[in-house]
């Protein structure tokens, strides 16, 4: 399933007190977090997160002064939880389709979220499109 969600993507300065700086500008804009994450890499970290109002996002982080941040549409689809390797295979049918995911992570309510190149966006979606008809397929 596509979504009209957004990730926000944050390259900040790796010390003590950004993290804070990002959640206090989001807040103030009244931009809640839906998932992600963030992680360090030297004296960067990116940031990735879910959120429901791309533009309001970005305004806060670079009014803020956190650096600039770019907006990522993103597809969304559900793994069963309970079966090992699901992540696997759909990383698998992505590699299959020639899309090539760029960040990965999970909303608050489980749903697997991806970030891909721009042209590769219709061919993830029909990937998670298919997925979630397999899914529905092969309940009981």
């Amino acid at each position: 399933m596509t979504t009209t969600m957004q990730d926000l993507e944050i390259v900040l300065a790796h010390h003590p007190g950004t993290l804070a700086a990002l959640g206090r500008a989001l807040g103030e804009a009244g931009v809640s977090l839906e998932g992600g994450g963030v992680f360090a890499t030297g004296s960067t970290a990116v940031a990735h997160y879910l959120v429901l109002d791309g533009p309001a996002a970005r305004d806060a982080v670079e009014h803020a002064g956190l650096g600039p941040a770019c907006l990522h549409d993103v597809v969304m689809l559900r793994l069963d939880q309970e079966t090992p390797g699901q992540l696997g295979t759909v990383a698998a049918l992505l590699a299959d389709a020639g899309v090539n995911v760029e960040a990965q992570y999970s909303d608050h309510a489980g749903n697997l979220v991806l970030v891909v190149d721009p042209a590769h966006h219709a061919a993830c979606a029909e990937v998670a499109r298919a997925w979630g008809e397999r899914q529905v397929a092969a309940r009981p």
